[in-house]
């Protein structure tokens, strides 16, 4: 193709996202190109776009020197152009491994992670910053080939255009993170990552390739959008950026209005599109429907606006409860390149814990809390050993959703086993305040068929400021900003550190405080202020 040609049809090119994005949902690629002002990509999304990148960028030393064709903006839309003929010349020069190796065929394009020359052609490495456990398939394991199956899509159309390029493609390997490598000193390249053969599964993909393509271009030439049932494919292998305005399409704005299908207690997914695709999601339309008993009580509740509370299942929990009282949340950030050793990819570091604690029946609320240091240093140490300083041997203490942290309690044990008595004399003590409304005891219409504490809180208390999270500085209002910015801290000026520190503060400290008052609102219940030994 020449270069006009190829830039008056650059907008309507396929690249290697968009044909991904297309073999999901024919829809999506539409709009993708005629209506990308309708993506919503949450910040969660866009974290793990970032940390992509980091490993992207390690991982290119996994093969020794290396060149990188790199993106100019001094072509404006030549850039295209620029990276495929920087590439060819960079294979005609004889170069053995090519980062971001550029190809365009037909108006298709696509970068390529790692591109190594290999067994008389060219071998294609995809760089991906999930994990894996092995570094081979098991022909046996059909659910393995189910997950790594959107990789094959993926590598398989970049083979395509390679080979229409006139390239020997010669291998076609995924790289993932080792979910069992634990950093020991300086990290270990080789050790880090897994390289997994994907030839079997791309293979099978290639087949289809041609004429997907074929399919994907006439997709996005369309004068018209798209008509496309929404269904489990609208989360499956990606959760679709699109979802919300096709659920607007069907009159559906999930934001506001908490009375569907969707907000039903552990109910299939794919039971949840089908009465969606029928224009019956509503509580009103399935409330004759066979429901178990939480989603009855569920419905229920709703419909007609009322409170389930269950006294007995209430006080039998509250039972459990004792003084020294203490309430327990931590924050955590887990990198996907370990930053310490004794870490693995995506391990789950502490930084931060709120406590808030009554020590006897009557007495004052009271509160501590800890903040790692923000110079980039590991904080678990000190984590640790404040925790067992702040929290008596004798103490009872209460988390929300306590497997977390119960597992962070635990891994600390581990790693530091002069203070895993204490710890675990922690952990065996810590009861969690999740039971009376995941049992069913207690449940309010507001609550949506989510018992999270961002959840409980505002349907508990829905006019008390206090207990607001939108109220708390905008930084950091949920735990996925505390996971984001507490690594960058190191990196600000000392008043923007300052500010953010307090924000983080700020948040664990309403974590805290947010169990303290649902307690209190499930003892009132039973009529008991506090609980008694």
């Amino acid at each position: 193709m020449v270069i006009n040609e190829y830039l008056d049809k650059k907008s309507t090119s396929v690249t290697k996202s968009k044909f991904v994005k297309f073999c999901q949902c024919p829809k999506a690629l539409w709009l993708c190109v005629n209506k990308p002002e309708c993506s919503m990509i949450d910040a969660g999304v866009q974290a793990r776009f970032a940390e992509g990148s980091v490993v992207g960028d390690l991982a290119k030393q996994l093969f020794g020197d290396f060149v990188e064709v790199k993106y100019d903006t001094h072509y404006g839309k030549l850039y295209h152009i620029s990276m495929h003929k920087k590439t060819k010349a960079l294979m005609d020069e004889g170069h053995n491994v090519i980062c971001e190796a550029a190809f365009i065929y037909d108006n298709n394009y696509c970068a390529v992670d790692i591109l190594v020359r290999k067994d008389g052609g060219w071998a294609i490495y995809e760089v991906k910053s999930t994990t894996s456990h092995v570094d081979k398939i098991n022909p046996l394991d059909n659910e393995m080939k189910k997950k790594l199956k959107k990789y094959a899509v993926d590598i398989a159309f970049q083979k395509y255009v390679l080979e229409q390029c006139e390239v020997n493609v010669t291998g076609t390997y995924l790289v993932t993170l080792n979910s069992d490598y634990v950093r020991n000193g300086d990290i270990d390249i080789k050790q880090l990552f897994n390289i997994i053969d994907l030839k079997e599964l791309v293979d099978n993909e290639y087949l289809k390739t041609p004429e997907l393509v074929k399919k994907a271009h006439e997709t996005i030439e369309s004068d018209e959008e798209i008509k496309c049932q929404m269904g489990t494919h609208c989360d499956d292998p990606y959760e679709c950026d699109f979802k919300k305005y096709c659920f607007g399409l069907g009159g559906l704005n999930l934001d506001e209005n908490k009375t569907t299908v969707f907000d039903l207690y552990r109910f299939s997914s794919l039971k949840k599109y089908d009465y969606f695709n029928n224009n019956s999601y509503r509580f009103e339309d399935i409330k004759n429907e066979k429901l178990n008993d939480f989603q009855a009580l569920q419905v229920d509740c709703t419909l007609n606006n009322k409170v389930h509370i269950n006294k007995e299942g209430i006080d039998e929990f509250l039972k459990s409860v004792r003084y020294p009282l203490y309430f327990l949340d931590f924050e955590s950030m887990k990198p996907a390149i370990p930053k310490y050793d004794g870490t693995r990819p995506y391990m789950q570091v502490c930084f931060q814990y709120s406590l808030h604690y009554i020590e006897h029946e009557g007495s004052e609320l009271k509160h501590k809390a800890f903040l790692a240091p923000s110079d980039g240093s590991d904080p678990r140490r000190a984590l640790a050993e404040r925790l067992c300083e702040d929290i008596p041997e004798d103490a009872c203490i209460m988390a929300y959703n306590d497997p977390f942290e119960k597992t962070r309690i635990k891994e600390m044990a581990n790693e530091y086993p002069d203070l895993a008595d204490k710890l675990m004399k922690i952990q065996d003590h810590i009861i969690d305040l999740l039971i009376p409304f995941s049992k069913g005891n207690y449940y309010v219409p507001a609550m949506g068929g989510s018992f999270s504490i961002k959840s409980v809180l505002p349907a508990l208390f829905p006019d008390d400021a206090e207990l607001n999270y939108h109220n708390l500085n905008e930084m950091v209002q949920n735990g996925g900003d505390a996971m984001t910015i507490f690594p960058r801290i190191k990196d600000m000026s000392p008043k923007e550190a300052e500010k953010v520190r307090q924000a983080l503060l700020d948040y664990c400290h309403l974590d805290t405080l947010a169990m303290v008052r649902v307690w209190e609102k499930l003892a009132a219940i039973i009529s008991q202020q506090r609980p008694k030994r």
